[in-house]
């Protein structure tokens, strides 16, 4: 991967952070961005598409927090151009990011098998 695209994603990660923290909290009332987090950026190489990783801490409105996103992705990408300079602003693509999830899991199975070990030496 190039240095420009590493920058590019750092940067509309730290833009797109921004724009939830303030610009969505003000225009868009009823939904809540308030624990949503952008987890990471991948631009694929000619930086036309932007996938856009994000936690949503209350897991049970993950999918609705998804939507709503999804249904201003336009807005985000309008505020994003007017606050970096690139000659296109990439198409954004919104996904929930379940790494959290997957080692939670992991954690659970490995505190699972130490805790039958533990059961054979008693």
């Amino acid at each position: 991967m190039t240095h420009r695209i590493d920058r590019v994603e750092h940067l509309i990660k730290e833009e797109i952070s921004l724009i939830f923290l303030y610009k969505l909290q003000n225009k868009f009332q009823n939904i809540s961005f308030g624990f949503i987090t952008i987890t990471s950026v991948k631009v694929s190489p000619d930086l036309k598409i932007a996938k856009i990783y994000i936690s949503v801490l209350e897991k049970d409105k993950r999918e609705e927090a998804l939507e709503k996103i999804k249904s201003i992705s336009g807005y985000i990408r309008s505020e994003l151009a007017s606050r970096i300079r690139i000659k296109f602003v990439p198409e954004l693509k919104f996904f929930i990011d379940d790494t959290l999830d997957y080692v939670e899991k992991i954690e659970g199975l490995i505190k699972k098998i130490h805790e039958d070990d533990n059961k054979g030496y008693d």
